[in-house]
């Protein structure tokens, strides 16, 4: 693993104006990434998605994102245009959402959005185009690539829809991907070939990869390090085998509620939040 730095995050922020005040929904998010898996936990609301969000330069016109330092690769990502960024996107860098049904493009299908995706990046013919396709496809192990290029979102399993996504996402070649939950919305067997397909790529690539994840026994088995975010901010930042060994008590308290084989849990564990750690 190259130890260069990809990607520079110092005091990241992301707030949302409302009617009722301003909503902190990131308060000064620090880490860099090189060629490797960092992995972002933390509950629902904690700010992991917004963080990637922000990276990606996905965050809606409203929001006001800051950062004494956002860069890829010795790249501004503040300073530089909309159009350089367009330009990034899907490009240099790429992301996978959450839920292939809602990411996909439904009147449209599979094999035509990849394509789409490498011409909109790449001068190539459509010939060529409908090659390479093909091949990612079946480099993200779908047994039949033809049949699925003609098809559409809503025809495909969940799985294949979100092994369809990472493909459509590495079409181009990124050097950093950002992974948004992709595995929580498929079953145990195909998250394991989803993962797989993921680490393959990375250490053959070389990318880096920011998981995002509510799941500590997933991070903790597929990731190098882990941040860990609660409210906005980061309370921790370990290597992902010392995830057991972690000291912030939100840290210790996650861990604590996950189901464990052969032990008593009852009463069962709740997690007891201090207010100090939103501070």
């Amino acid at each position: 693993m190259s130890s260069d730095t990809l990607l520079d995050v110092d005091d990241l922020r992301v707030n949302f104006p409302t009617r009722t005040g301003l909503v902190q929904a990131v308060r000064g998010v620090s880490f860099s990434l090189g060629r490797e898996r960092l992995g972002i936990v933390g509950e629902s609301g904690s700010g992991k998605s917004q963080t990637g969000r922000a990276i990606m330069g996905l965050t809606p016109p409203q929001a006001e994102v800051s950062a004494k330092k956002l860069c890829f690769d010795g790249m501004d990502l503040l300073s530089i245009s909309p159009r350089e960024r367009r330009a990034l996107r899907g490009n240099r860098i790429a992301m996978i959402l959450q839920d292939p049904k809602y990411s996909l493009d439904p009147v449209m299908s599979i094999g035509r959005q990849i394509v789409e995706t490498l011409r909109t990046h790449e001068k190539v013919s459509k010939a060529e185009a409908r090659e390479r396709a093909l091949a990612m496809l079946e480099a993200v192990q779908i047994r039949d690539p033809k049949r699925v290029f003609d098809l559409y979102p809503h025809e495909v399993s969940g799985g294949m829809g979100q092994r369809a996504m990472i493909a459509m996402m590495l079409i181009a070649g990124p050097e950093l991907m950002i992974a948004d939950e992709p595995t929580s919305a498929l079953d145990v067997t195909v998250q394991l070939d989803v993962l797989g397909i993921l680490d393959k790529l990375v250490s053959e690539r070389g990318m880096g990869l920011i998981f995002i994840s509510h799941d500590l026994r997933l991070v903790s088995s597929f990731c190098d390090r882990v941040v860990v975010m609660y409210a906005g901010k980061v309370v921790e930042q370990l290597k992902a085998s010392e995830l057991r060994d972690a000291q912030h008590p939100y840290t210790r308290g996650l861990l604590d509620c996950m189901p464990r084989i052969g032990f008593e849990r009852h009463p069962l564990p709740v997690l007891d939040r201090k207010p100090e750690w939103a501070a």
